[in-house]
Protein backbone atom coordinates (compact mmCIF):
# COMPACT_ATOMS: atom_id res chain seq x y z
CA UNK A 1 0.00 0.00 0.00
CA UNK A 2 1.16 3.39 -1.03
CA UNK A 3 2.83 5.23 2.24
CA UNK A 4 0.71 8.69 2.79
CA UNK A 5 2.89 10.91 4.04
CA UNK A 6 2.06 14.56 6.25
CA UNK A 7 4.02 17.69 6.40
CA UNK A 8 4.32 19.25 9.48
CA UNK A 9 5.58 22.54 9.98
CA UNK A 10 7.65 24.11 12.61
CA UNK A 11 9.99 27.42 13.52
CA UNK A 12 9.47 31.09 14.33
CA UNK A 13 7.19 30.36 17.30
CA UNK A 14 5.51 27.34 15.96
CA UNK A 15 5.67 25.31 19.42
CA UNK A 16 3.01 21.82 18.72
CA UNK A 17 4.95 20.11 15.76
CA UNK A 18 6.02 16.95 17.34
CA UNK A 19 2.59 15.98 19.16
CA UNK A 20 0.64 16.92 15.77
CA UNK A 21 3.63 14.60 14.33
CA UNK A 22 3.08 11.86 16.81
CA UNK A 23 -0.81 11.86 15.84
CA UNK A 24 -0.21 11.55 12.40
CA UNK A 25 1.99 8.69 13.11
CA UNK A 26 -0.10 6.91 14.82
CA UNK A 27 -2.51 6.41 12.55
CA UNK A 28 -0.60 5.21 9.82
CA UNK A 29 1.11 8.21 8.10
CA UNK A 30 4.86 9.05 7.54
CA UNK A 31 5.45 12.31 9.38
CA UNK A 32 7.92 14.80 8.37
CA UNK A 33 8.56 17.93 10.38
CA UNK A 34 9.78 20.49 8.15
CA UNK A 35 11.24 23.79 9.06
CA UNK A 36 9.55 26.57 7.42
CA UNK A 37 12.70 27.78 6.16
CA UNK A 38 13.34 24.95 4.22
CA UNK A 39 10.17 25.23 2.57
CA UNK A 40 10.56 28.03 1.82
CA UNK A 41 13.80 27.74 0.32
CA UNK A 42 12.06 24.72 -1.81
CA UNK A 43 8.46 24.85 -2.20
CA UNK A 44 8.62 22.07 -4.80
CA UNK A 45 8.89 19.69 -1.99
CA UNK A 46 4.91 19.92 -0.95
CA UNK A 47 4.23 17.90 -3.76
CA UNK A 48 5.68 14.85 -2.38
CA UNK A 49 3.07 15.00 0.65
CA UNK A 50 -0.34 14.28 0.98
CA UNK A 51 -1.14 16.51 4.00
CA UNK A 52 0.34 19.88 5.15
CA UNK A 53 0.10 20.70 8.82
CA UNK A 54 0.15 24.20 10.21
CA UNK A 55 0.51 23.35 14.15
CA UNK A 56 -0.08 25.49 17.41
CA UNK A 57 2.09 27.77 19.02
CA UNK A 58 2.96 31.43 18.94
CA UNK A 59 4.68 32.12 15.66
CA UNK A 60 6.53 35.64 15.78
CA UNK A 61 5.20 36.07 19.65
CA UNK A 62 1.96 36.47 18.13
CA UNK A 63 3.12 40.35 17.16
CA UNK A 64 0.34 42.48 15.41
CA UNK A 65 -1.98 39.58 14.66
CA UNK A 66 -1.96 36.01 15.27
CA UNK A 67 -0.79 34.36 12.61
CA UNK A 68 0.19 37.44 10.61
CA UNK A 69 3.24 37.83 10.34
CA UNK A 70 3.84 34.12 9.17
CA UNK A 71 1.14 34.42 6.40
CA UNK A 72 2.71 37.18 5.00
CA UNK A 73 5.74 35.30 5.13
CA UNK A 74 4.28 32.46 3.72
CA UNK A 75 2.14 34.00 0.88
CA UNK A 76 5.91 35.31 -0.36
CA UNK A 77 6.96 32.27 -1.60
CA UNK A 78 4.94 29.10 -1.24
CA UNK A 79 1.20 30.74 -2.72
CA UNK A 80 1.73 28.82 -5.50
CA UNK A 81 2.85 25.74 -4.37
CA UNK A 82 -0.09 25.97 -1.64
CA UNK A 83 -2.86 26.63 -4.31
CA UNK A 84 -1.22 23.69 -6.64
CA UNK A 85 -1.26 21.18 -3.19
CA UNK A 86 -4.71 22.58 -2.68
CA UNK A 87 -6.09 22.09 -6.32
CA UNK A 88 -4.53 18.52 -5.85
CA UNK A 89 -7.44 18.00 -3.27
CA UNK A 90 -4.95 17.39 -0.57
CA UNK A 91 -5.78 17.74 3.30
CA UNK A 92 -4.97 20.85 5.34
CA UNK A 93 -4.82 21.56 8.80
CA UNK A 94 -4.35 24.42 10.87
CA UNK A 95 -4.54 24.09 14.39
CA UNK A 96 -5.00 27.18 16.86
CA UNK A 97 -1.87 30.12 15.56
CA UNK A 98 -1.97 27.63 12.48
CA UNK A 99 -5.94 28.31 12.07
CA UNK A 100 -5.06 31.62 12.62
CA UNK A 101 -2.28 31.62 9.49
CA UNK A 102 -4.74 29.82 7.61
CA UNK A 103 -7.63 32.74 7.74
CA UNK A 104 -4.48 35.45 6.99
CA UNK A 105 -3.79 33.76 4.28
CA UNK A 106 -7.28 33.81 2.97
CA UNK A 107 -7.60 29.50 2.65
CA UNK A 108 -10.33 29.70 4.97
CA UNK A 109 -13.46 30.36 4.88
CA UNK A 110 -13.72 30.16 1.35
CA UNK A 111 -9.76 31.10 -1.33
CA UNK A 112 -12.24 31.70 -3.58
CA UNK A 113 -14.12 34.87 -1.99
CA UNK A 114 -13.34 37.93 -0.04
CA UNK A 115 -12.26 37.21 3.06
CA UNK A 116 -15.10 38.19 5.53
CA UNK A 117 -13.81 36.59 9.04
CA UNK A 118 -11.06 36.78 11.55
CA UNK A 119 -10.07 35.54 14.85
CA UNK A 120 -9.49 38.36 17.48
CA UNK A 121 -8.92 38.44 21.21
CA UNK A 122 -11.33 36.56 23.19
CA UNK A 123 -14.27 38.12 24.86
CA UNK A 124 -12.04 38.12 28.14
CA UNK A 125 -9.53 40.02 26.78
CA UNK A 126 -7.16 37.05 28.29
CA UNK A 127 -5.37 34.02 27.49
CA UNK A 128 -7.32 30.81 28.04
CA UNK A 129 -5.90 27.43 28.81
CA UNK A 130 -8.37 24.67 29.87
CA UNK A 131 -10.54 22.22 28.40
CA UNK A 132 -13.52 22.63 26.20
CA UNK A 133 -16.22 20.33 24.95
CA UNK A 134 -17.46 20.68 21.10
CA UNK A 135 -19.99 19.17 18.94
CA UNK A 136 -19.16 17.98 15.56
CA UNK A 137 -21.71 20.07 13.32
CA UNK A 138 -22.56 18.32 9.67
CA UNK A 139 -20.51 19.33 7.17
CA UNK A 140 -18.63 18.87 3.79
CA UNK A 141 -15.15 18.59 5.97
CA UNK A 142 -13.75 14.89 5.31
CA UNK A 143 -11.21 15.36 8.39
CA UNK A 144 -14.79 14.77 10.41
CA UNK A 145 -16.15 12.55 7.91
CA UNK A 146 -19.23 10.10 10.05
CA UNK A 147 -19.19 12.24 13.27
CA UNK A 148 -22.24 14.44 12.95
CA UNK A 149 -23.00 15.42 16.22
CA UNK A 150 -20.71 13.74 18.07
CA UNK A 151 -18.90 15.54 21.23
CA UNK A 152 -15.15 16.08 21.58
CA UNK A 153 -13.43 16.99 24.82
CA UNK A 154 -10.63 19.27 23.37
CA UNK A 155 -8.12 21.20 25.12
CA UNK A 156 -8.18 25.41 24.28
CA UNK A 157 -4.76 27.11 24.42
CA UNK A 158 -5.48 31.04 22.46
CA UNK A 159 -5.58 34.57 23.27
CA UNK A 160 -6.88 35.01 19.79
CA UNK A 161 -9.62 32.50 19.05
CA UNK A 162 -12.60 34.42 18.98
CA UNK A 163 -14.21 34.75 15.44
CA UNK A 164 -15.81 37.81 14.49
CA UNK A 165 -17.70 38.53 11.23
CA UNK A 166 -16.79 41.73 8.81
CA UNK A 167 -19.98 44.91 8.63
CA UNK A 168 -22.95 45.16 10.12
CA UNK A 169 -25.14 43.09 12.28
CA UNK A 170 -27.12 42.42 9.13
CA UNK A 171 -24.05 41.37 7.19
CA UNK A 172 -22.28 39.75 9.46
CA UNK A 173 -25.50 37.39 10.16
CA UNK A 174 -25.55 36.83 5.77
CA UNK A 175 -22.20 36.22 6.31
CA UNK A 176 -22.70 33.34 8.76
CA UNK A 177 -25.45 32.00 7.18
CA UNK A 178 -23.53 31.33 3.75
CA UNK A 179 -21.32 28.99 5.61
CA UNK A 180 -24.06 26.99 7.71
CA UNK A 181 -25.88 26.86 4.21
CA UNK A 182 -22.40 25.69 2.55
CA UNK A 183 -21.79 23.11 5.53
CA UNK A 184 -18.43 24.66 6.54
CA UNK A 185 -18.98 25.00 10.08
CA UNK A 186 -17.22 22.07 11.79
CA UNK A 187 -17.05 22.44 15.29
CA UNK A 188 -18.83 24.44 17.68
CA UNK A 189 -18.35 25.26 21.46
CA UNK A 190 -21.32 23.80 23.54
CA UNK A 191 -20.78 26.97 26.03
CA UNK A 192 -19.39 30.27 25.33
CA UNK A 193 -15.97 30.03 26.11
CA UNK A 194 -14.35 32.94 24.59
CA UNK A 195 -16.99 35.15 22.35
CA UNK A 196 -16.31 33.59 19.25
CA UNK A 197 -19.62 34.12 16.88
CA UNK A 198 -22.27 31.77 17.34
CA UNK A 199 -19.28 29.56 19.30
CA UNK A 200 -17.70 28.93 15.86
CA UNK A 201 -14.53 26.64 16.90
CA UNK A 202 -13.99 25.57 13.69
CA UNK A 203 -14.43 26.11 9.80
CA UNK A 204 -13.56 23.80 6.31
CA UNK A 205 -13.70 25.48 2.80
CA UNK A 206 -15.72 24.61 0.25
CA UNK A 207 -13.97 21.21 -0.79
CA UNK A 208 -13.88 20.46 2.89
CA UNK A 209 -9.94 19.66 2.30
CA UNK A 210 -8.83 22.82 4.24
CA UNK A 211 -9.57 22.57 8.02
CA UNK A 212 -8.78 25.13 10.48
CA UNK A 213 -10.14 24.90 14.69
CA UNK A 214 -9.14 26.42 17.85
CA UNK A 215 -8.82 23.33 20.16
CA UNK A 216 -5.72 20.86 19.55
CA UNK A 217 -7.10 17.38 18.88
CA UNK A 218 -3.39 15.93 18.75
CA UNK A 219 -3.31 16.72 22.56
CA UNK A 220 -5.87 14.46 23.20
CA UNK A 221 -5.75 11.18 20.74
CA UNK A 222 -6.01 8.67 23.49
CA UNK A 223 -8.24 8.80 26.36
CA UNK A 224 -5.08 8.48 29.12
CA UNK A 225 -4.54 12.68 28.12
CA UNK A 226 -8.44 13.32 28.53
CA UNK A 227 -8.85 15.02 31.77
CA UNK A 228 -11.69 12.66 33.30
CA UNK A 229 -14.04 10.30 33.32
CA UNK A 230 -16.97 11.57 30.82
CA UNK A 231 -15.34 10.04 27.66
CA UNK A 232 -16.52 6.26 29.35
CA UNK A 233 -19.69 7.56 30.29
CA UNK A 234 -21.04 9.87 27.35
CA UNK A 235 -19.19 8.29 24.89
CA UNK A 236 -17.16 11.36 23.99
CA UNK A 237 -14.61 10.56 21.14
CA UNK A 238 -10.69 11.50 20.94
CA UNK A 239 -8.68 14.17 18.67
CA UNK A 240 -7.30 10.89 17.34
CA UNK A 241 -10.92 10.89 15.19
CA UNK A 242 -9.67 13.68 13.23
CA UNK A 243 -6.25 11.77 12.08
CA UNK A 244 -7.95 8.50 11.15
CA UNK A 245 -10.74 10.34 8.65
CA UNK A 246 -7.44 11.80 7.01
CA UNK A 247 -5.75 8.86 6.60
CA UNK A 248 -8.69 7.39 5.09
CA UNK A 249 -9.44 10.04 2.66
CA UNK A 250 -5.94 9.53 1.45
CA UNK A 251 -6.00 5.96 0.60
CA UNK A 252 -9.11 6.85 -0.81
CA UNK A 253 -8.05 9.41 -3.21
CA UNK A 254 -4.17 8.90 -3.86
Amino acid sequence: MKKMKALILTGDGINCENETAQAFTEQGFESNVFHISQLLNNPSVLSEFHVLAFPGGFSFGDEINSGQIMAVKIEHKLKNAIENFRKDQKLIIGICNGFQILVKLGLLPDPERIRTLTLTHNRQHHFINNWAHVTAEPSVCHWMRGLENCEFQLPIRHGEGRIVFAGTPEEQSKHYQHLVQNKQIVLRYKTDVNGSFERIAGLTDPSGCVLGLMPHPEAATTELLLPNETIKINKIYTGAVFFQNAMRYCQEKF
